[in-house]
């Protein structure tokens, strides 16, 4: 099966139920050579973006800085090239930290969601390990939903 049959840009042209009427082996080629296009995508992508940010970060964030932002959208131009640069501001917080700035909060009688965005979640693990009669205090909070289903073909050997 090192030999291509099916191209990339056959299966781009395919329907869906075109693609679902494949022979086993072809199903596997497709699996396979999308497979290694997306890695070789991928690998392609870093390269070329930190090519971009090679050639232009450092313009780019002196654009920002000129404009008296260290974060944001600067616009420069190579040649007849014109580059949007974006840097987004990325922040976090210490969540012991905000945990004790809570219980303060509290402590001093005010609402703790006046000043902080409070996510409760229960790790589905620890959930699932909780006896019953505490599972079912929280059930009627859960939500189960179905995720992305996801499929590996692998070559059944004794089959060949």
């Amino acid at each position: 099966m090192t030999d291509l049959t099916i191209f990339p840009a056959d299966i781009a042209e395919m329907s869906v139920s075109q693609l679902a009427q494949l022979t086993p082996d072809q199903k596997l080629e497709v699996d396979a050579n999308l497979g290694k296009a997306i890695v070789w995508l991928k690998q392609a992508r870093t390269k070329f973006d930190a090519a971009l940010k090679q050639c232009y970060e450092e313009q780019a964030k002196a654009a920002l800085l000129a404009s008296g932002r260290d974060f944001g959208t600067a616009h420069i131009r190579d040649g007849s090239l014109r580059i949007k640069f974006e840097l987004p501001k990325k922040v976090t917080w210490d969540q012991k930290q905000l945990a004790a700035m809570a219980e303060r909060i509290t402590a001093a009688g005010e609402q703790v969601n006046s000043y902080i965005d409070v996510k409760l979640a229960v790790s589905e693990s620890s959930y699932t390990n909780w006896p019953p009669v505490l599972q079912s205090q929280f059930a009627g909070a859960r939500t189960v939903e179905a995720g992305k289903p996801s499929f590996t073909l692998t070559l059944d050997e004794e089959a060949v």
